[in-house]
């Protein structure tokens, strides 16, 4: 017997149809959903050093529940010191099940460890219905262990939705629970 996620179910269940009477869509396929997130870390230190690439990997495999990769640069700027293919970074993208894990455990457990916490600006959005915000320390997680971590380091968050609009994502990210400014 597989378990479903808090998240999918309440998407289906109440934000769904929410959405659907909100926006007027004539049926339920044209309601937006959420596609995947995209969790990235960008190492600048590790010019220097390649251990950090590793640690960063290991630690946002431990956050999102998912092997991550580490991230090449793509060109050379001789003013970093970076060569083409160098690890610089790393990234995780999450579908599906772990997905809706994630959102659940960010909402609930990581967002509100955040000091001064007021909420999350609403100026990410892209146009095309995506929205990113960045995280400035990785131990707002509670997987993560503080004796353990050598460097603090922030990360980029990407909700990519199927909204066409960021009027129709801003909705549907605030009904999974997203805490946006006033």
């Amino acid at each position: 017997m597989s378990m479903t996620p808090r998240l999918k179910t309440k998407y289906n269940e109440e934000i769904v149809p929410k959405l659907k009477e909100e926006f007027n869509y004539a049926n339920i396929m044209m309601v937006p959903k959420l596609d995947k997130i995209v969790v990235s870390q960008g190492v600048g230190a590790a010019v220097a050093d390649k251990k950090l690439v590793d640690q960063a990997v290991a630690e946002m495999t431990t956050i999102t529940g998912q092997k991550a990769v580490p991230t090449k640069s793509k060109k050379d700027v001789s003013n970093f010191k970076l060569r083409k293919g160098m690890p610089i970074g790393a990234r995780v993208t999450l579908r599906g099940e772990r997905m809706y894990e994630f959102l659940d455990r960010l909402v609930s457990a990581s967002l509100p460890r955040i000091r001064d916490f007021q909420g999350i600006k609403a100026s990410g959005f892209d146009g095309r219905g995506n929205y990113t915000f960045g995280i400035t320390e990785q131990i707002i997680f509670p997987e993560i262990d503080i004796d353990k971590v050598n460097r603090i380091t922030g990360m980029d968050i990407t909700f990519v939705t199927s909204a066409p609009t960021d009027k129709e994502a801003k909705a549907l990210l605030t009904a999974f629970g997203l805490p946006f400014k006033k």
